[in-house]
């Protein structure tokens, strides 16, 4: 069995019997007027972060949802849209497509503003979208481009800066390890669906984005989620492994590198009201400025006493330099 063959029969028992312990269930819930999240779909949250941010869902974009859960991350996306077939959810498994259909039978009783229709479920795998090119706003996927190996990862990467218009967003969490996975994790296929072997170190993680094209990443979260020990898994040593939450912007690729965004900010403290750097930075006396990692390396490389660069947070919410 392979190790897609491995998820999708993993996906299909979570769909048939509902799994709370299967991945992380302390994901956000957006706390809305109005938005009320049944019972079902909190059980059937098998991600590890969120990939709903209210910024990136102004003026009604159309978004596009891979690998659909129980429809939790559908019905929040919906609230920002509220159009027939404004959310597009993608997924390969048959039964986790009906068992959306049928959770969004009970949220719709449980918000009056909620039609199932708002949500165009289709069967389609992520590696061959069904999707016209250039037709997305926001596209999304929480703790499935993990599961993916290399050339798979590459082609799911394509795939959504395929279908995303031009300066369209690809918001992602998933679970990243600065540890290197032994042969045994490595290569068990069902701890790859479970999105545990398969995490990559997040600079793999930057590049296999801008290499396909992304000009600008914001990474907007960083925190713990999983220890493998010895005594569950394949492993002589603790492994820790945490969840990420990205966005990678559909920019173009400026010609001296993307921008990539880690959380770090810039302060000018000199005598003058402001510190301008003349390639289109303007510093104010004492007043941060978020910088992606390219200016933060420009301005440091300049050696003035006055300029304070600031490490990563790894915690990004925009208003930066670029």
């Amino acid at each position: 069995m392979s190790y897609l063959e491995a998820t999708n029969d993993l996906y299909k028992q979570a769909a048939l019997t509902p799994d709370v312990g299967l991945c992380c269930t302390t994901n956000p819930i957006w706390e809305l007027p109005g938005l009320k999240i049944p019972k079902i779909m909190q059980e059937m949250n098998y991600g590890c972060g969120s990939t709903v941010h209210a910024r990136d869902l102004s003026n009604n974009p159309k978004m596009l949802y891979v690998g659909v859960g129980g429809g939790m991350e559908l019905l929040q996306f919906s609230y920002f849209n509220r159009q027939k077939g404004g959310v597009v959810g993608i997924d390969v498994v048959d039964e986790m497509l009906e068992a959306s259909r049928k959770n969004f039978k009970i949220a719709e009783e449980q918000n009056e503003w909620f039609k199932s229709d708002f949500v165009d479920l289709k069967k389609g795998d992520a590696l061959n979208l069904p999707v016209d090119d250039n037709t997305i706003d926001v596209a999304a996927q929480n703790c499935l481009f993990n599961i993916f190996k290399a050339e798979d990862l590459k082609r799911a990467i394509e795939e959504m800066y395929r279908v995303l218009k031009p300066h369209g967003k690809l918001v992602m969490s998933d679970p990243t390890c600065e540890q290197q996975m032994n042969e045994a994790l490595r290569s068990d296929d069902r701890l790859r669906a479970l999105c545990l072997s398969g995490s990559i170190p997040i600079k793999d993680y930057i590049k296999a984005l801008t290499d396909v094209g992304f000009g600008t990443i914001e990474i907007r979260a960083r925190k713990p989620y999983r220890i493998l020990a010895p005594n569950a898994y394949p492993t002589d040593e603790l492994i820790y492994i945490e969840s990420i939450e990205v966005a990678a912007i559909k920019d173009p690729m400026p010609e001296d590198g993307p921008c990539v965004f880690t959380g770090k900010a810039a302060i000018y403290y000199g005598t003058e009201d402001y510190f301008d750097d003349k390639k289109g930075h303007i510093l104010l006396k004492n007043q941060p400025l978020a910088v992606c990692d390219k200016t933060a390396g420009a301005l440091a490389s300049l050696d003035r006493e006055d300029v304070f660069i600031s490490e990563s947070t790894f915690h990004y919410d925009g208003g930066g330099c670029c």
